[in-house]
């Protein structure tokens, strides 16, 4: 049995996965799911953000040491969560067995406009500095990140928002660490898949690309999907990994 850690993105709880979890341990053979939240959100989401993604890490580890949950680790990481398994397979490569990263981003392989284009700003500052209500978060974050799913997904991002509110604080602070975030030069020791959207509209797919290219890893692109890869399609995701893991044995 192969325990997989899921790490979400930032200002994103492990409920956000969904159906998705389910869907994986089901469809990933010999697997079982662990979905982390990274402190300033979910659970977590009255204490501080760490402003380091590494502090970040280490708040992983102590939560599955906590739980009895021992190494080795199968990572899938989304966005700012790629960052946190990046950094995890690099600081404790004996801790890692494989990792898959959807729809990261970072240094120095990528330029900034690129980690986030450039017509989500004005979005993302009205947000920021607006009174927003838990419904235009989501609705914007939906709009943002999604090119399939139906508004249906609303009432449960709302209702999740509504029970574990992340603070603009801790958002700004989770942003701060994946802007300082920066990428090892070498390729990981862990087996890695990468896996990007070709539609995404908040991370270009060429930051997914770059970082295969660099790490000389394997890489594979989905068509229409947007930057919630395993929302739009966690079928393909699941897919893409079991037929990876049967080519790799990581």
């Amino acid at each position: 049995m192969k325990t997989w850690v899921f790490l979400r993105g930032l200002a994103r709880e492990s409920q956000h996965w969904g159906g998705f979890v389910a869907q994986f341990e089901q469809a990933v053979l010999h697997s079982r799911v662990i979905a982390l939240d990274l402190p300033g959100n979910g659970a977590k989401h009255a204490r501080a953000s760490p402003t380091c993604v590494m502090d970040m890490v280490e708040d992983c580890r102590t939560q599955l040491a906590l739980a009895n949950v021992v190494p080795p680790f199968h990572l899938l990481a989304m966005s700012l969560g790629g960052m946190v398994a990046v950094a995890w397979s690099d600081a404790h490569p004996q801790e890692i067995a494989a990792q898959v990263l959807i729809n990261t981003s970072m240094r120095p392989f990528s330029p900034f406009y690129q980690r986030l284009k450039p017509e989500n700003y004005l979005t993302l500052l009205g947000l920021a500095l607006g009174d927003s209500s838990p419904e235009k978060w989501e609705h914007a974050i939906w709009r943002m990140t999604s090119n399939h799913a139906t508004q249906c997904v609303l009432p449960a991002w709302i209702a999740i928002r509504q029970r574990h509110p992340v603070s603009r604080q801790n958002a700004l602070r989770q942003l701060v660490a994946a802007s300082r975030f920066r990428a090892p030069a070498s390729r990981p020791s862990a087996a890695t898949l990468v896996l990007t959207s070709a539609q995404d509209h908040l991370v270009s797919p060429e930051c997914s690309c770059a970082l295969a290219h660099h790490w000389a890893c394997d890489l594979q692109v989905h068509p229409t999907a947007g930057h919630d890869l395993t929302l739009d399609d966690g079928a393909w995701v699941a897919e893409q990994v079991q037929t990876w893991l049967a080519t790799t044995k990581p």
